[in-house]
């Protein structure tokens, strides 16, 4: 009879919980829910890829480049491609950089040094070489007579106009596409010796790269109707890591020299 009493009061227990909404198995301890929290679940992570400027597809490419010469060639004078280059919208470089950076140096100057892409600090500052770069670069200038101003100055432009995100290198769509704004820049500012002053530059006007092989060697490069004589050599920013290399640079630097003494 006990265990009767026992197996109807447990089926009654059971029932009750039953009818209250008890779904579960119940612990060996009593839980007070009332003093609970509230928890929600934490909602499931989501994963999203990061979001880089969308690629352009050769066809593109090409309507973007024919677009950028039209523009390029329109410009009759340093301030006119100033204000072309800053109307393009070709290129997406243009899209994630806070400045346009045209130019640094005095136009008309005998000697134009073409640059690297804009860096980080280039970009926050509106100008080029500035900080520790432009510092070393005002240095080796005035180690052979040249400055950014004064009565030697030089004239400088980057190959692109543009920080790059994260100071990569700019890539091949992105040098292509400009590419005719670069080169009407040289016709314009009408320099008579180019330095290409780091990998970029080559890349862009030689089709070449390896500056442990490249720098000191003159070569001719055909801008428009003329060519010109142009000497690649080590940027501030590689010679700033690269210490060792400033015995090479000052090489460079003396055969610019006796260049420029060979022009006057």
């Amino acid at each position: 009879m006990e265990s009767g009493i026992e197996y109807w009061t447990a089926k009654a227990l059971l029932d009750w919980q039953i009818e209250m909404g008890v779904n579960e198995a119940i612990g060996d301890e009593a839980v007070n829910r009332y003093e609970l929290q509230d928890l929600k679940p934490a909602p499931k992570p989501v994963h999203t890829k990061s979001v880089s400027p969308p690629i352009p597809t050769a066809g593109q490419e090409i309507n973007q480049i024919s677009a950028a010469r039209l523009a390029a060639n329109a410009a009759q004078d340093l301030n006119g491609l100033y204000t072309a280059m800053g109307a393009f919208d070709g290129c997406v470089l243009k899209a994630v950089a806070r400045n346009l950076i045209f130019s640094d140096g005095v136009a008309g100057a005998p000697v134009m040094i073409i640059a690297d892409a804009p860096d980080r600090y280039d970009d926050r500052a509106g100008k080029m070489f500035v900080g520790r770069t432009g510092a070393l670069l005002d240095k080796m200038l005035a180690a052979i007579g040249l400055g950014r101003s004064g009565e030697a100055p030089v004239y400088a432009a980057p190959i692109l106009p543009w920080n790059p995100p994260q100071d990569r290198d700019p890539n091949k769509e992105e040098m292509a596409i400009m590419l005719p704004f670069l080169q009407r820049h040289i016709i314009l500012a009408a320099p008579k010796v180019l330095i290409l002053m780091g990998n970029g530059p080559c890349q862009a006007l030689l089709n070449k790269s390896g500056m442990t092989r490249l720098h000191g060697s003159w070569t001719d490069i055909k801008i428009g109707p003329a060519s010109l004589p142009a000497i690649p050599m080590f940027a501030p920013s590689y010679l700033l890591t690269t210490p060792s290399a400033k015995r090479d640079a000052w090489e460079d630097l003396l055969s610019l020299k006796a260049h420029l003494k060979d022009l006057s």
